[in-house]
C-alpha cells in the first residue's frame, strides 16, 4: 500500500488555481452547534449553545477555501459574544482566510429570568435571538435579531362585544443595525413595553387577573403594535437601521395577522 511520506510538504489543493472564473458569492459551514457566551446587561455574561454559519466569497481563480480554519476561529475564541467582538471576529476570519468578504451568523436561545408582577414568583422566559455580522466592500454591518412573545387583545373585538374580547399571542422580531452595543434585553423591553400584554413563564392566579385585565385595557392592532415599536427605534440614536415583523396567531381565524416596518435612518 502506498504511504504518503508526512515528511514532505503537502499540496494545498483549496488554494490551487481553477479556470472556470466564476466567483462564489458565499461558502462556508453551517449547523454546527458550538457553546457560547453571551454579554447582557449590566456586565453580566451568559452561557447558551449557537448554531453557527459561516461563509466568505471566494475569488473566481481559487478553487476552494479552507473549511477546517472556520472551526479553528470558533474554537480559539473565548470572548463573550456582542456586537463589537462580532465585528473583530469577522475582521480575523477574512485575514486568516485571506479574502474580502465574509459573515458569521449565530443562533441561540437566550435566558431572561422575570417576575410575575403580583405574585413576585421568578421564572424563565426564552428568546430566539440571532447575531449576525457581515463585511463587503471594507464596511461591517452587525444585525441583532429577537423574536419576542407578547400578548395582543383586538381593540375591534373589545369595541362591538357586549363583554370580553379576542387575544392571541403574538411574536414581535426586531432586527437592528447599529455598531453600539444594545443588549438583547434592551431589545425585548422595547417589545414588551408596547404589546397588550408581556407574557411569563409562570403565572399564579392573581397574576393571572393582572395580564388578561392589562391586555383589556390596552388593545392593539397588529398595524398599531408595529407602529409603536417602530416610533421606539426610531427615537434610538444606537440604532441605524431596523426592521420589525409583528405577527399575530389569531385566536378566531385560521390564519395570522402580519405587519412590518423597514427604516434606513441614514438614507431619510
Amino acid at each position: 500500500m502506498n504511504q504518503r511520506d508526512t515528511s514532505m510538504p503537502m499540496p494545498d489543493v483549496q488554494s490551487s488555481f481553477d479556470a472556470r472564473h466564476i466567483a462564489i458569492d458565499r461558502v462556508g459551514i453551517r449547523g454546527i452547534r458550538h457553546p457560547v457566551r453571551i454579554e447582557a446587561a449590566a456586565g453580566e455574561v451568559k452561557h447558551t449553545v449557537a448554531t453557527f454559519a459561516m461563509a466568505v466569497r471566494l475569488a473566481h481563480d481559487v478553487k476552494g477555501t479552507h473549511m477546517s480554519r472556520f472551526i479553528e476561529i470558533l474554537e480559539s475564541n473565548q470572548a463573550a459574544y456582542s456586537v463589537p467582538m462580532l465585528a473583530g471576529l469577522l475582521a480575523s476570519m477574512i485575514d486568516r482566510l485571506q479574502v474580502a468578504e465574509g459573515s458569521i451568523e449565530l443562533r441561540f436561545p437566550y435566558f431572561i429570568e422575570k417576575v410575575a408582577p403580583v405574585s413576585g414568583v421568578k421564572s424563565l422566559m426564552d428568546y430566539e435571538v440571532t447575531l449576525s455580522g457581515h463585511i463587503k466592500s471594507g464596511a461591517t454591518r452587525i444585525t441583532t435579531k429577537v423574536v419576542v412573545p407578547v400578548t395582543s387583545l383586538c381593540p375591534c373585538s373589545k369595541e362591538i362585544s357586549a363583554y370580553g374580547a379576542h387575544n392571541q399571542r403574538s411574536h414581535i422580531t426586531i432586527a437592528v443595525d447599529g455598531q453600539s452595543v444594545m443588549t438583547v434585553e434592551e431589545i425585548v423591553r422595547i417589545a414588551e413595553d408596547q404589546a397588550s400584554s408581556e407574557v411569563y413563564g409562570i403565572l399564579k392566579r392573581p397574576d393571572e387577573k393582572y395580564v388578561t385585565e392589562r391586555a383589556y385595557d390596552n388593545p392593539k392592532f397588529v398595524e398599531d403594535l408595529v407602529r409603536d415599536v417602530a416610533a421606539g427605534l426610531d427615537m434610538d440614536s444606537r440604532v441605524d437601521a431596523y426592521r420589525v415583523e409583528i405577527e399575530n396567531f389569531e385566536s378566531i381565524h385560521n390564519h395570522s395577522a402580519y405587519a412590518v416596518v423597514e427604516r434606513d435612518k441614514s438614507r431619510r
